[in-house]
């Protein structure tokens, strides 16, 4: 591609109600109805800092960002702003355990105590290690309330959950596992690998393909952390919104109160299932690599994204066509374009990375203002469908 074929933007301002907002970074001339979602998100006040990604089939068509790192908007977004993806983080912690998988050194129809002798305790002999990606191990809460903060004491938790019975029927009705699911794999790869979950991702993820996605900031990166805004009305994960005997709730027991997920100790924690941080480029450029045998080898793959069940999961109430650690495509609850295939994770708020085998296409979003509904909210779903329709893909909208 000739430099013509890009447009590269070094600063211009978008203009909302609450003030301007510079975007940064470059995008195919094929892909401007990307940039133009983009514009409009921040126009319509939907945004405080932003970036999205595109990689197509290995070249990065789309790579913006935008707004700024903090509420008082004072710090511009830059190009290696770090920010927490949520539940996204689940699709990186389930790529560490596949990987292992492919080594052979865990298969997924094996008993976890298997691998982790003190989690047999209590009757749970017979979990498989399919379930702990598939939401189906009955173990979406822990039973012991612990104490406010003990989510970031890493034995506390995994030592809890060896020693207590599950809480719904092993490999029956999935409930999503909003906290637990992150310790649950990173406990087993650790028990098989001898390094933690972040440091496995760091090692053998994230530096050999120069990835820049942490479980566990680094000091050094600290300084590059977006601060991160719940919406004031409260988010859909916030405990204090539900019943206190709620799943939800009591998935939310042993986060400090009040909850703030902007200090150092939830940064620099490994929490696998919702701290994961990173940008936009990262997540878009993980699932390229996904999608083109980089990371996982194609039978590998294959093998993970196998629908494991699609029914309603009993925590949240939404039906997913549920994979093993990733979700694919399920139109109304997890809505990622046109074609089937596509496989990825959302996080609480509105981040969304996922892939298109069909498409040879990777996509990142990672936001700092949460939104308050359930689901993908506005801002992505503009973005995805923005970047099918640059691909001559129907997206079922008037062009």
């Amino acid at each position: 591609m000739s430099r013509s074929d890009w447009l590269i933007l070094a600063g211009e301002t978008v203009t909302s109600a609450d003030g301007t907002h510079p975007i940064y970074g470059r995008v195919q001339q094929r892909f401007l109805p990307v940039l133009e979602a983009f514009r409009a998100s921040f126009a319509k006040g939907l945004e405080t800092g932003a970036s999205v990604c595109v990689v197509l089939d290995g070249t990065p068509m789309v790579d913006l960002w935008g707004g700024h790192v903090d509420a008082a908007a004072q710090r511009p977004w830059a190009e290696d702003t770090l920010c927490n993806m949520m539940s996204v983080t689940k699709a990186l912690t389930a790529t560490c355990l596949h990987l292992l998988v492919e080594r052979g050194r865990v298969e997924l129809d094996a008993p976890v105590a298997a691998y982790w002798p003190e989690f047999a305790a209590a009757g749970k002999g017979e979990i498989r290690v399919r379930w702990l990606l598939d939401n189906r191990a009955g173990l979406p809460v822990l039973q012991e309330p612990l104490w406010p903060g003990a989510i970031f004491d890493w034995h506390a938790m995994t030592d809890a959950l060896a020693r207590q019975p599950a809480v719904l029927p092993p490999g029956g009705v999935p409930a999503y596992h909003i906290r637990t699911a992150g310790f649950l794999v990173g406990e087993l790869v650790r028990r098989v690998d001898g390094r933690s979950l972040g440091a496995f991702l760091r090692e053998e993820i994230a530096a050999p393909h120069g990835l820049d996605i942490h479980i566990g900031v680094p000091e050094t990166d600290l300084r590059r952390c977006a601060e991160f805004i719940p919406q004031s009305s409260g988010t859909l994960l916030d405990a204090s919104l539900h019943d206190a005997n709620s799943w939800v709730a009591r998935a939310g027991l042993q986060l400090p109160r009040p909850m703030d997920y902007n200090t150092l100790d939830w940064r620099r924690s490994e929490l696998p299932s919702s701290n994961g941080h990173g940008n936009a480029r990262a997540m878009a450029r993980f699932y390229d690599l996904l999608v083109r045998g980089r990371l996982l080898r194609p039978k590998t793959l294959a093998a993970a994204l196998q629908v494991q069940h699609e029914e309603p999961e009993c925590v949240m109430g939404r039906r997913y066509r549920q994979a093993l650690g990733y979700l694919l495509n399920t139109p109304g609850d997890f809505d990622i374009g046109p074609n089937p295939n596509a496989f990825g994770l959302l996080g609480a708020g509105g981040a969304l990375g996922f892939a298109d085998p069909d498409a040879r296409m990777g996509f990142g979003y990672i936001e700092n203002r949460m939104h308050a509904a359930m689901g993908l909210g506005e801002r992505a779903p503009a973005l995805l469908r923005a970047a099918y329709t640059s691909l001559d893909y129907d997206t079922g909208e008037t062009k």
